[in-house]
């Protein structure tokens, strides 16, 4: 195992280290002013990477869920399996227990998009050579709103946004009264807070942006038809179909369960693996 301590990145309030393993695994700390705490990111990357060799390798920020934290991905999946398979560089985040991967209503709180946009992303980029054409963003339940949302803050960061199981509109999430109330206030019918934060309704926003127009990108959604949150995603890829969004959907048996997770993390590889070798997805 080696240490490496924070580097001159400190004087940005950046400080990192981070531990190397035999399976190209490292794990970094950063010290985030706007998360007001350190975030914990783990990366694979696939066997035999080097970044000079490798520059523009293909990469998934994947994101975990509500209650979970940066170890749930790797604890209940092979991450390093799945980025030797399919060639990817995985980053996963520390989500924390309730972020809701947005930024709190209370600038002195969590500031998890912020914190994305002008801390994680950047490194990412610089340590790994990051290519937008080749970079996407999925994440399951709290993270598949957050990896969409994250996606349409600003598209030119990635080719494509995936939801596994999302609460892709806000108001249908079962914890609105005594948790997401904690990031973006308390809940009431028709609440301006929960509809302006909600993807679903987000989308309006797309129309105006010349990338969906081409086609070149796309937002993916996959949910179990048994999970509670499957209306969610469906009136979500509804209203994509209205919007005329280039989108993919995919609904199979499956619950609100890790072992429908491990399955869907796959499509969205393939999915991804596909647009990063300009293959196309049949259309």
């Amino acid at each position: 195992m080696i240490k490496v301590q924070p580097t001159m990145l400190l004087l940005c309030c950046l400080a990192f280290l981070f531990q190397t393993t035999a399976n190209a695994q490292k794990r970094y700390v950063i010290n985030s002013k706007n998360l007001k705490t350190n975030d914990t990111v783990l990366v694979f990357t696939p066997s035999g990477w080097d970044y000079e060799s490798a520059k523009g390798t293909p990469a998934l920020f994947l994101l975990h869920g509500w209650s979970g934290c940066w170890r749930d991905w790797s604890t209940k999946t092979d991450l390093q399996e799945l980025s030797n398979k399919w060639g990817f560089i995985i980053i996963t985040p520390d989500g924390f227990y309730n972020s809701w991967y947005l930024n709190n209503i209370d600038s002195t709180k969590m500031q998890w998009k912020t914190f994305f946009h002008k801390e994680l992303y950047p490194m990412m980029v610089k340590e790994y050579g990051l290519v937008a054409e080749k970079t996407f963003i999925s994440g399951l339940s709290m993270g598949g709103h957050g990896a969409l949302s994250t996606f349409l803050d600003d598209v030119t960061k990635f080719r494509a946004g995936g939801s596994m199981s999302g609460v892709l509109y806000l108001p249908d999430s079962k914890r609105k009264d005594y948790q997401l109330s904690q990031v973006i206030g308390p809940y009431s019918e028709g609440c301006a807070k929960y509809e302006t934060n909600s993807v679903t309704t987000r989308l309006d926003s797309t129309l105006l942006n010349p990338a969906f127009k081409a086609g070149d990108k796309i937002l993916l959604a996959t949910c179990g038809s048994q999970d509670y949150y499957a209306n969610s995603t469906l009136n979500f890829a509804k209203r994509c179909e209205e919007l005329k969004i280039p989108h993919v959907l995919i609904m199979s048996p499956g619950a609100h369960t890790w072992k429908y997770w491990k399955f869907a993390v796959e499509q969205h590889l393939f999915i991804y693996s596909k647009m990063a070798d300009n293959k196309g997805l049949g259309y």
